[in-house]
């Protein structure tokens, strides 16, 4: 953990989560995301694939396209409440980043992939392509602190 002499509003240090604890966080949601795709599976199991499929394919697209831009608006995700690290916005990082800020981030870090994440070591506020695209910044939840 590297701690930051930028200051936020409420004039306490920012401190960055390391590659590390971005990548649990990530794997948290993943298996959450997984876990939920069976739960789902296993409901719709019995059921007559002509009258449910479309009902299951959109509970399917909807949990994976829609789970982390909302979780991300609405506070964090389940693995960044976890790991405690939160996505704010770059300029004050007292506030959560907008739903097209959250998409536009989504969209970039699945593009991109892993390539993103290898700015985080070189980047002084550890953050991937993705963040800088949509302006944010991940840092450990202040209220932890």
């Amino acid at each position: 953990m590297e701690q930051i002499d930028t200051k936020g509003e409420n004039s306490l240090p920012l401190i960055y989560p390391t590659l590390i604890k971005r990548f649990q966080s990530l794997m948290i949601d993943q298996f959450f995301i997984v876990a939920c795709l069976f739960l789902l599976s296993q409901l719709f199991a019995n059921t007559n694939e002509e009258e449910m499929g479309w009902i299951k394919g959109i509970l399917w697209v909807s949990l994976f396209f829609v789970y982390e831009p909302l979780c991300m608006v609405l506070g964090c995700t389940l693995g960044n409440y976890i790991v405690g690290i939160r996505v704010r916005k770059i300029k004050n990082p007292t506030e959560r980043i907008n739903i097209l800020q959250s998409y536009i981030r989504f969209v970039s870090k699945i593009l991109l992939g892993t390539v993103s994440f290898f700015t985080v070591t070189a980047d002084k506020q550890k953050r991937a392509i993705h963040d800088m695209i949509v302006d944010s910044v991940v840092i450990y939840n202040p209220k932890n602190k």
